[in-house]
């Protein structure tokens, strides 16, 4: 196991409760350097034959080496970027490349091992449902799950080290580990004694908890937050005070903090998660920027970095974008 580097927490602020989330973009003035020298944005590569243009979803990062990794929807494209440079470059090609047409969640574990979500890739076919790739770029599984009727939304590295990607269809989540018969793809748990999936993205965002003793899975179509815990794979309903967390996406926690992104709804919403995230107590609700759709962030350094989806577009125009935030404290 690598030994991950510190993050830079110091000098991060709250954000008044009554204030529109600051977010810097790129402007005039791409990558603009914050005061540290970091840029205060970044800008990923369009796919100029995409039809559709290019729409972006998942980041992952890497904490040692500060680089973080976009998965592009429109043809399944992997961006890779650093904390320190402005622009961003493609690493891993899509349309079809492994067999890959689409690209949702992504996640890094310890060993620099990045693990992405298929989405709907293998809805219908015989396409992999998930990939595992080594920090150089090497394609260490492409794997099947056993739903055949799987769309995997997110992903997040456990504390065995095994990743668990939730799904969008059907209220399970997917562990991903080598083993002695190489990488396999099992489903770890199953949530449908409670949760009852809607038409639309159901099971999406996922992160620990503070004690590492629960997964926190966002339930979108709902607005609800479901605790799956790491012992027993059980699941139950986690109180939150009331706060609206429809089209609840992407899910950033650091310590008790724990930033919801939703997405269509242009809002971010600030809980306080109780150690064990059985419960959790409503802070604020912050509007993000209203000319972007945002759907999942990671934390970098002591920033949320935030994808810009452009899922609003029927054609996505540039420039294609990751914006920075602060953490709500």
């Amino acid at each position: 196991m690598r030994t991950s580097r510190i993050a830079a927490l110091a000098g991060l602020a709250g954000i008044a409760a009554t204030a529109t989330l600051s977010f810097t973009a790129l402007g005039t003035a791409a990558g603009a350097a914050e005061g540290n020298g970091r840029p205060a944005s970044y800008l990923l590569e369009g796919d100029p034959s995409a039809q559709g243009g290019s729409k972006f979803e998942g980041i992952g990062v890497d904490q040692e080496s500060g680089r973080f990794y976009v998965s592009e929807v429109t043809g399944g494209e992997i961006q890779r970027g650093s904390a320190d440079r402005a622009q961003a470059e493609e690493w891993l090609a899509g349309d079809g490349t492994d067999g890959r047409y689409t690209a949702r969640g992504i996640t890094v574990d310890d060993e620099g091992r990045v693990y992405i979500a298929g989405g709907p890739n293998g809805t219908g076919n015989d396409r992999p449902d998930l990939w595992v790739y080594s920090p150089e770029g090497d394609l260490l599984a492409a794997l099947r799950v056993p739903d055949n009727n799987a769309f995997l939304n997110d992903v997040a590295i456990g504390p065995d080290g095994a990743a668990y990607f939730t799904n969008s269809n059907d209220p399970t989540i997917i562990r991903v580990a080598e083993g002695a018969d190489g990488w396999q793809a099992t489903e770890w748990a199953d949530g449908g004694s409670l949760i009852t999936p809607q038409e639309g993205f159901n099971l999406g965002g996922i992160v620990l908890s503070q004690d590492r003793s629960a997964f926190v899975v966002a339930q979108g179509t709902t607005g609800q937050l479901w605790r799956f815990s790491i012992a027993t794979g059980e699941v139950s309903e986690i109180d939150t005070d009331g706060a609206d967390l429809r089209n609840a996406d992407g899910l950033v926690r650091q310590g008790r903090d724990l930033a919801v992104i939703r997405n269509f709804d242009k809002q971010l919403v600030h809980l306080e998660l109780n150690p064990s995230a059985t419960s959790a107590e409503y802070v604020s609700s912050r509007a993000t920027d209203p000319d972007r759709v945002l759907t999942t962030g990671k934390l970098l350094d002591g920033r949320m970095l935030l994808v810009d989806s452009h899922f609003d577009e029927q054609t996505a125009q540039g420039p294609y974008e990751i914006v920075t935030a602060r953490m709500p404290r």
